[in-house]
């Protein structure tokens, strides 16, 4: 697409913000009131408690220090019965192992823990089983873990690695954010990954340095939460919204460096114009 001065391609720019970010504040939509209690904190380096019970999926009891001592282990905190954004962070992560050269059962694990204290054994066996049929590796029903746990466990755990969450009474669900975090093979958090889209190479390399030992924090974090559009007030979901924002600023930026390039070169082609020009063209 080529402009015929920047004057347009600022009008572009001014649209493409109005549409995407800059329209949906202008909404005036405020932050829901419950979203204040919820989030992910990084405490990285901290140690996940190996003593705390749970049941995994055949039903058994298991404490995580059953885990620990083996190879790095990524942790997935959602529950079996969100209607939306679990399902999305469970479908990225296997389509993420699914293109990494490290397996599961092999060079790591996955602890897939419910947060919900209602949730049992059986529904996690089912929640399992499409996971297993989409990342179809020797060993993965040995390594990737669906867990449920009594309250006091739940509790601490999501305590110890800053994963915070509300009971939503109005709509009968949780509202959380979502993420992975990536331990070390003794249980200590080693990395943060942060929305539902999660680079294969990242999670490899993070795996990496995990199974060093090592910490590492990531610059770009970008949360998405579960909320829910309300029809009684017309407004969308916090989580569509951010995404439009994002959408909008990334627009904005990419626009922004197109406009710069093209006024850097039509100076310069002015420059060339008059150093080349004859006293009586100028």
């Amino acid at each position: 697409m080529k402009f015929r001065s920047p004057i347009s391609l600022m009008m572009l720019v001014m649209a493409a913000w109005l549409l995407a970010g800059g329209g949906a504040r202008a909404q005036g939509q405020p932050r829901p009131s419950i979203l204040n209690d919820v989030g992910i904190d990084q405490k990285l380096g901290v140690q996940v408690p190996p003593e705390l019970l749970f049941r995994d999926e055949t039903g058994h009891d298991v404490r995580l220090g059953q885990y620990f001592g083996r190879r790095p282990l990524i942790l997935a905190l959602v529950y079996y019965k969100c209607p939306m954004l679990c399902t999305l962070v469970l479908n990225d992560l296997a389509r993420s192992m699914n293109s990494m050269r490290a397996s599961c059962g092999e060079e790591f694990d996955v602890l897939t823990v419910s947060f919900d204290p209602r949730e049992t054994p059986d529904l996690a066996s089912e929640k399992k089983k499409p996971y297993l049929r989409a990342y179809q590796r020797a060993r993965a029903a040995e390594g990737w873990h669906f867990l449920t746990g009594p309250p006091e466990s739940i509790d601490r755990l999501t305590k110890t690695v800053g994963f915070r969450y509300v009971w939503d009474p109005k709509y009968q669900q949780f509202a959380h954010a979502s993420g992975l975090i990536v331990l070390t093979p003794q249980g200590k958090t080693s990395r943060y990954f942060f929305g539902i889209d999660y680079a294969p190479s990242d999670l490899q390399l993070s795996l990496d340095e995990a199974s060093e030992g090592k910490a590492t924090s990531v610059a770009d974090r970008i949360l998405m939460f579960c909320f829910h559009y309300d029809p009684s007030v017309g407004k969308y979901t916090l989580s569509i919204m951010r995404l439009v924002q994002a959408g909008g600023v990334l627009t904005v930026l990419a626009l922004g460096g197109a406009m710069l390039m093209m006024l850097r070169r039509d100076r310069k082609a002015a420059w060339a114009t008059r150093a080349t020009a004859g006293p009586n063209d100028r």
